[in-house]
């Protein structure tokens, strides 16, 4: 199907009256029916000035011949989601956006799409409505914010936050301070300034060859955003006209590319759900041993918030995702030759160089020799987690310790808040999964609270539940088989010794076989309150963190 199916013959002047309700006239209805979906809305900062970019998008469109149509798809805010209930809306949300878009592009019939996304789920929503439908497809986030700047002059971002609330509740920082931060941290509409999840998607985008050059750094204030949009407007009628679409783009080549601009970057660990996701629907098989490989052979260029003290701005300062890619194809690590929707990834390095050694080390002096994620396995893990290593002190690249065990998000935090943790200890959070959440909370007030109180260097986290890209410190997620599912974590009491080797790639319960056996007849009882609505829905079909947590 396409729009010719809604616009031409005379059994579809019903159709055609419903445009001309619209404010169309017969010279549109010979032009390609573009869909320009945004995630537009007054809730989430980065999302507040969509609209506009929208707007600029479909102007592309329309001088380059086409008919533009904006469509609106949700998207929650998850700073303000985060350490409640809420969280648990953030993760399905993902399925929500693709199903969504599919409804709208097949029963309108577009020809092509251009998605205007820019923060956490949104963006791998879109980018798996657009291997399904398979149509020419250019994506143009909003961008991301810019730091704000604290009383030192040193950038401020969203994780500065939530480590102030754990600053505050050991008595580090005073009331005062805490509400100064508050008005600085956030100075305006975009995607949160560090290396977080949102802006780790928008760089994926270069690498994966569906978003055009600055899309995952160019700031969302800035006009050089708008000028994008308009292109990337210009740029799916030109796709159009060539006849390439989306899965010609999501291309293996291309999630190789896109896995060594993760590993390059340091992005966030929600990349492991959501490329998974993304490859799902393309067909391609994406799993956690492809992170790990890809891991040991790519070194670790860049080091943003929360890694490190630059931000996102400082990135886009020093070459961007192109400069980025350069450094990497220097080592052949990047397909040059994979196509994108303006020729192929070598077109973006044309130009190309990197402005700032500080920000982006050159290949041959890089932070590490190996990628900003790291998959460990063990009999905790069997089928895989991850941890986000470029965040991890070195102190914490081994670290065995005392297992604090909880079954909930909001009881480590009180007990972090509380004082009840200590130097050594491995707190364990379970039943936070896709299925045993349900929807898989990501968890930075509780691994924010601990850096706060400086204990991010001496205390470890563990849990089948995820993290914000905002988080540091030895947080590892996505273990699975998650507790709900029978996975070991369940069966971790109080005390047990935990051992975890980020270089090795291991984590293990010191417990032995006999004993877990023991307490597996015992059984682990947990209350569990009844679930309704979709989240019911969502437990019921949700998947393994360890393949994206893809609906079965």
């Amino acid at each position: 199907m396409n729009s010719q199916t809604v616009f031409q013959g005379t059994a579809r002047a019903p159709h055609r009256a419903l445009f001309k309700a619209l404010g169309f006239i017969d010279e549109e209805f010979s032009r390609p029916l573009v869909g320009v979906v945004s995630a537009q809305s007054g809730i989430v900062p980065g999302h507040k000035h969509l609209g506009e970019v929208a707007a600029a998008a479909a102007d592309g469109v329309r001088m380059a011949g086409g008919t533009p149509v904006t469509f609106p798809v949700i998207g929650v805010c998850d700073g303000i989601a985060m350490g409640h209930a809420g969280m648990r809306y953030s993760l399905p949300t993902r399925e929500l956006i693709a199903d969504s878009i599919e409804c709208m592009v097949r029963a309108h019939c577009f020809d092509a799409l251009v998605c205007v996304p820019n923060c956490d789920k949104i963006v791998p929503g879109m980018l798996m409505a657009a291997a399904r439908l398979n149509l020419p497809t250019v994506f143009v986030s909003g961008g991301p914010m810019l730091a704000g700047r604290g009383k030192d002059g040193r950038p401020l971002t969203l994780t500065t936050m939530f480590e102030a609330v754990g600053a505050a509740a050991a008595g580090r920082i005073s009331d005062a301070d805490l509400a100064a931060l508050e008005d600085a941290a956030c100075p305006g509409c975009g995607s949160c300034a560090g290396m977080f999840t949102a802006n780790s998607m928008n760089c994926v985008t270069e690498a994966l060859g569906i978003a055009l050059p600055g899309n995952g750094t160019a700031p969302a204030v800035s006009a050089e955003r708008l000028r994008l949009a308009k292109r990337a407007g210009l740029a799916v009628m030109e796709a159009l006209r060539k006849g390439i679409k989306a899965r010609d783009l999501l291309s293996e080549a291309a999630f190789g590319n896109a896995l060594a601009l993760d590993m390059a970057l340091g992005c966030s660990t929600n990349t492991a759900l959501h490329l998974p996701a993304v490859a799902h629907e393309a067909g391609i098989t994406l799993t956690l041993d492809r992170f790990q490989e890809a891991s040991a052979v790519t070194p670790n260029l860049c080091r943003l918030a929360p890694a490190g003290d630059a931000v996102i701005e400082d990135l886009h300062a020093a070459g961007g995702i192109p400069a980025v890619l350069a450094e990497l194809a220097r080592k052949g690590l990047v397909t040059l030759d994979a196509p994108t929707v303006y020729g192929t990834l070598q077109d973006a390095l044309r130009g190309a160089v990197n402005l700032n050694p500080k920000v982006l080390r050159p290949i041959d002096d890089p932070w590490s020799p190996t990628g900003g994620l790291a998959v460990l396995k063990g009999n905790l893990a069997p089928a895989g987690c991850v941890v986000k290593r470029s965040a991890v002190a070195p102190a914490m690249l081994r670290h065995e310790g005392p297992a604090r065990v909880f079954d909930c998000e909001e009881d480590a935090f009180e007990a972090i808040t509380g004082g009840r943790i200590r130097a050594g200890d491995v707190i364990v959070i379970r039943y936070e999964g896709p299925r045993g959440g349900p929807g898989m909370k990501e968890m930075l007030a509780p691994t924010a609270a601990l850096a706060g109180m400086g204990l991010d260097e001496t205390v470890a986290l563990v849990t089948d539940g995820r993290f914000s890209g905002a988080t540091k410190g030895a947080a590892i997620g996505h273990l699975s088989p998650e507790a709900a599912e029978g996975g070991l974590l369940a069966l971790v009491k109080e005390g047990d010794t935990i051992s975890i080797d980020i270089d090795a790639g291991t984590i293990t319960l010191k417990v032995d076989d006999y004993t877990l056996a023991a307490r597996a007849k015992e059984g682990a009882p947990r209350k569990k309150a009844p679930l309704s609505g979709y989240l019911a829905r969502y437990a019921a079909q949700a998947g393994s963190a360890a393949g994206g947590a893809v609906f079965s």
